[in-house]
């Protein structure tokens, strides 16, 4: 939701009026004013433009609902920026888990086929050994039966052709064995690539975090473009227009806050000492008469004033009052709204018994 800027104020100035007597009947003094409420003025979070204006004065909004739509180019960019370069990162660390889930499986399998091949080429080594061996033995007895001309040149050569080949196969083994050591070899710094491997992930995923960190920023930037209303109430104000720029801070609607009005009324400097925080109240308006509205008296100023101007003889305004408030104690202060007029019934002693207000 955008932000709102919280400033609360006294949301209604109209007439009020008391009586200066309490009942004859029962110890109930009664009062007249009109429904105040507090006050929050909706501001705007980031230099934009208006672009559309959803709601206007009188209106009522939920908490939530949206207000007003502001547009700015760079604000947008920057979020679809940061949004990519957060998907880049993150593609990368999965690409980066990947390819380490793969080597850490493979290390296993890969020692023992390395450790396999080492064993064979060893064997095919040792027989092919004992292969030219054997053929060099061969071939030193033909070659003495051929120099006591038992044999002849042919078959002195035939010997050493297959001497010859038996070594040939016998140095190609050996170069085997050192390969699949080699290969042995590497296959056991397996768990230092792991280890690099995953100092890379970590280096990887520190990266995503920031541009993560940088995208939602952006979004919340991009977010305060949407206004919401922060509360329910009324709409008692609207400051901008369609169309025009605005800084962070600017004001961009009053809002009544529902759930904080109260009745605004006087009682003359006589009755002060009879009034107290906490007693129990009724507020009675012509809308519906035969449904009073449970409240107490939340608010007793501390300084006494001259009767308003709106109060109707100069007589009465010459006379100090001091300003008290009467705050609803259920959701029922839902049914009243800022400037209704309203009666109250403040009630000096928990026995006596509530009556409607005489006019």
């Amino acid at each position: 939701m955008a932000g709102a800027g919280l400033v609360v104020a006294a949301a209604v100035a109209a007439g009020v009026f008391w009586s200066s007597q309490p009942d004859t009947d029962s110890a109930l003094i009664q009062v007249n004013g009109r429904i105040e409420g507090d006050q929050i003025v909706v501001s705007a979070r980031v230099p934009a433009r208006i672009s559309e204006l959803l709601v206007r004065e009188g209106d009522a909004v939920q908490s939530g609902q949206v207000m007003l739509k502001l547009h700015d180019d760079a604000v947008a960019a920057r979020a679809a920026q940061a949004k990519s370069a957060a998907d880049a990162q993150m593609a990368q660390v999965r690409a980066i888990e990947s390819s380490l889930s793969l080597l850490r499986s493979e290390t296993a399998m890969l020692t023992q086929t390395a450790q396999a091949e080492v064993s064979a080429a060893q064997a095919e080594l040792t027989r092919l050994g004992a292969v030219a061996q054997q053929s060099a033995l061969e071939r030193d007895r033909v070659k003495q039966l051929a120099d006591q001309g038992f044999l002849g040149p042919q078959a002195l050569e035939r010997a050493q052709v297959a001497t010859k080949s038996a070594m040939e196969q016998y140095n190609s083994a050996r170069a085997q064995v050192q390969k699949a050591q080699v290969n042995l070899q590497n296959t056991r710094l397996a768990p230092q690539r792991i280890e690099s491997r995953s100092a890379e992930l970590q280096a990887a995923i520190a990266q995503a975090e920031m541009a993560q960190a940088k995208a939602l920023e952006a979004a919340s930037e991009s977010k305060e473009l949407t206004v919401t209303a922060p509360v329910n109430g009324h709409v008692v104000a609207r400051y901008i227009n369609p169309g025009e720029a605005v800084n962070h801070g600017v004001p961009l609607y009053a809002i009544t806050d529902l759930t904080k009005v109260y009745l605004k009324a006087y009682i003359p400097e006589p009755m002060l000492g009879r009034v107290q925080l906490g007693q129990a109240a009724q507020i009675w308006t012509d809308s519906t008469p035969d449904q009073p509205i449970d409240a107490k008296v939340g608010y007793i100023a501390n300084r006494a004033e001259f009767t308003p101007k709106e109060v109707q003889t100069r007589d009465e305004r010459t006379k100090l009052v001091f300003e008290v408030r009467l705050y609803p104690t259920q959701t029922s202060q839902l049914k009243l709204r800022p400037g209704q007029p309203a009666d109250g019934m403040i009630r000096l002693s928990p026995d006596t018994a509530w009556h409607a207000p005489r006019h």
